[in-house]
């Protein structure tokens, strides 16, 4: 299905939810943290914006470093998470997305994202958004998006086929994971568009959420 603005309906099981960029708007805080350390590596700013969105921090080291040992990159990581989590400056929802998690109430959802638990705590109360109660976080898994790991565990928690789920989502990376993982996938945003997802929607507020009560939903994305 081509990336279209005309209203669209999904019919799925399961909705998997990213959270930067999808939820939650945190791109301020993103440019400050990673083009400050992009400064400090001698790298460009603009490449490093290109690699960062939708991956874990040392996922996206290794992308942009190859060469340096994962401990390094992990002990790196581990910082910078801290210091996202310390600066909630201009992080907000997503237009439309507190009164799309609450037309989720009795559907099964989750959020799956790159954030830690602290951060991903930090940031939805930021945008004072509540939190799904399955969630999918960088503690929770081996690999970053866009392997399709964290997906496929939010699906496996939920009880539903790959196949019946579709993926919200922004970023290159965690757009390719949910195609990894079988799963349609609905762009969110401008960033979305040129990463071929099924359908693209411009932000939350043209989302519709319409149980069938068979346990199918029919998503109406405008």
């Amino acid at each position: 299905m081509p990336a279209t603005a005309t209203p669209t309906v999904l019919t799925v099981r399961a909705l998997l939810l990213d959270m930067d960029g999808t939820l939650v708007n945190s791109d301020a805080v993103v440019e400050r943290i990673w083009r400050r350390w992009a400064e400090r590596h001698g790298l460009d700013g603009d490449e490093v914006m290109k690699v960062v969105h939708g991956r874990q921090g040392h996922a996206s080291m290794a992308v942009l470093l190859p060469e340096r040992p994962v401990e390094r990159n992990l002990t790196d990581n581990a910082r910078m998470l801290a210091e996202e989590t310390a600066d909630m400056d201009g992080v907000a929802e997503v237009p439309g997305a507190g009164a799309f998690l609450a037309s989720l109430h009795g559907v099964p959802h989750a959020l799956v994202t790159s954030a830690d638990v602290a951060l991903s705590t930090a940031r939805m109360a930021a945008a004072g958004l509540p939190l799904p109660d399955v969630r999918v976080t960088a503690e929770s898994v081996g690999a970053s998006k866009p392997d399709p790991e964290g997906f496929l565990m939010g699906a496996a928690e939920l009880g539903v086929d790959p196949a019946d789920c579709v993926v919200f989502e922004d970023s290159g990376a965690g757009i390719a994971a949910g195609r990894a993982a079988g799963m349609r996938v609905v762009g969110v945003g401008a960033r979305a568009a040129s990463h071929g997802p099924d359908v693209v929607v411009p932000d939350l507020t043209g989302v519709r959420v319409e149980p069938a009560g068979d346990g199918t939903i029919r998503l109406r994305l405008a």
